[in-house]
């Protein structure tokens, strides 16, 4: 498969762009595990031109992540174009163009998803952007607004007029958020119809091995992309790549080979920010990895280390969970 310059061997799988989630310690550790590709953070245009320091720093990427993509996001055309240039100054690999997003400050806004309200708007800024600079650029975007406006077929073939090297699908509309269930069907459609010929990229519930391999197998898709999935579970990557190449899953590694990943994530995001702040960061990481589902009489432990902000009384209960389980003892990787 190939993005503009770009080709990726067999079957990629990208890390999906989400916000407070990937930032450089986080795409750093999906790579390590095999993310073939991996994006920033949600990037918004208006405060990028007012060269907001905290959107600035998004902009941070280095070679060892590559390829990389910078994802940016906004209803104004010109807002989007002088973004975009600043984005290609930083030297990603690809440019995509967020019209994907739900939630309420960002689709409510009339930017992300609810870009899928305002058609012609999305068609304006993504040819806007394409000619303004040299890189590949690339969109994600969901089915439709709602259950009565899914226009992601139609609109796949718009887009590619527009330019956009490759084209990323959540099998969700706006309306459905991150509930029910993906519908790969129409991204099936998308990838079926024969007037399309830029890359088809799968993305929604892509949380195992075995479903990555059913979105390749039964839609046809170019790529699949992980998004909430890999949180707290980065290793999912590793085991996702294994799977494909060889039809089983990865041989079990200790407990203590996990907790070491989050602590190493733990660290990556102190340093980073601060003690404090890199330990609340990485708090949603703690709370949606699996290893600690099902321990027995786990709440307390679970409301201890989500309350604290010391990173030594956070590796202590790290330390004493591996002890309890048993450190040594290999888990299966459908248990991670």
């Amino acid at each position: 498969m190939k993005i503009g310059n770009l080709e990726f061997a067999g079957r990629p799988v990208f890390l999906a762009p989400m916000e407070d989630v990937t930032d450089a310690a986080f795409r750093h550790t999906c790579k390590r595990f095999g993310a073939d590709m991996v994006y920033t953070e949600f990037v918004s245009s208006d405060a990028l031109v007012r060269e907001v320091d905290r959107t600035m720093q998004k902009l941070a990427i280095s070679d060892n992540e590559r390829p990389v993509a910078i994802q940016i996001y906004g209803k104004n055309t010109d807002a989007m174009v002088e973004a975009a240039k600043m984005c290609e100054a930083a030297r990603p690999d690809i440019l995509d163009l967020n019209f994907g997003c739900p939630v309420k400050k960002v689709a409510g806004k009339g930017a992300g998803a609810g870009l899928l309200r305002d058609i012609p708007k999305m068609l304006e800024i993504t040819s806007a952007v394409v000619r303004a600079v040299s890189l590949p650029v690339t969109v994600k975007t969901r089915l439709g607004w709602d259950d009565g406006s899914k226009c992601i077929v139609s609109l796949a073939e718009q887009l590619q007029d527009c330019g956009v090297a490759a084209i990323t699908i959540h099998g969700r509309t706006r309306a459905q958020m991150y509930t029910g269930t993906a519908d790969w069907s129409l991204i099936g459609a998308v990838k079926d119809n024969p007037r399309m010929h830029i890359p088809v990229i799968g993305n929604g519930d892509i949380d195992s091995p075995q479903r990555a391999k059913e979105a390749f197998d039964h839609y046809g898709v170019d790529a699949v992309m992980i998004g909430r999935a890999s949180i707290g579970r980065p290793w999912l990557f590793e085991e996702v790549k294994h799977y494909l190449a060889t039809g089983n899953l990865p041989a079990p590694r200790p407990l203590g080979f996990y907790v070491d990943v989050l602590k190493q994530e733990t660290l990556q995001s102190i340093a980073r920010l601060d003690e404090r702040r890199g330990i609340i960061h990485i708090r949603r990481h703690l709370a949606m990895t699996p290893l600690f589902k099902g321990i027995p009489n786990f709440r307390e432990t679970r409301i201890a280390m989500l309350r604290t902000e010391s990173v030594d009384e956070l590796f202590a209960i790290f330390d004493r969970i591996v002890e309890m389980l048993g450190g040594g003892d290999a888990i299966p990787p459908t248990l991670c």
